[in-house]
């Protein structure tokens, strides 16, 4: 086991700056923490492993307006609730055997 010394000082600020950070990550996250807890979300491979879809399926439901998203750092998110909705009232497209749509 290495042992390493420092200044009760220098042990300290490190403490602080902790500390600050946590504050920073705790303030960072509040807004988004009622959003999360109250609804259930999903990433693109989740919903496409739900729905039995290819990437391009789910493109194609996002930009014709057929399934609500949200982007959260450069990743989309998808309410479950949407996805059952679209998934009770059938696939917009039918798919093929190998996965893409016919339109």
């Amino acid at each position: 086991m290495e042992v390493i010394a420092i200044q009760k000082s220098a042990l300290e600020g490190m403490k602080n700056e902790l500390k600050a950070l946590l504050e920073l990550t705790e303030n960072a996250t509040r807004k988004y923490r009622t959003v999360f807890k109250e609804e259930k979300w999903l990433d693109n491979q989740e919903v496409c492993l739900m729905m039995n879809i290819t990437k391009r399926t789910l493109q194609t439901y996002k930009e014709k307006g057929l399934l609500p998203y949200s982007k959260l750092n450069r990743k989309n998110y998808y309410k479950l609730a949407d996805v059952r909705a679209l998934l009770e009232a059938g696939h917009p497209y039918n798919t093929n055997g190998n996965g893409s749509t016919d339109e």
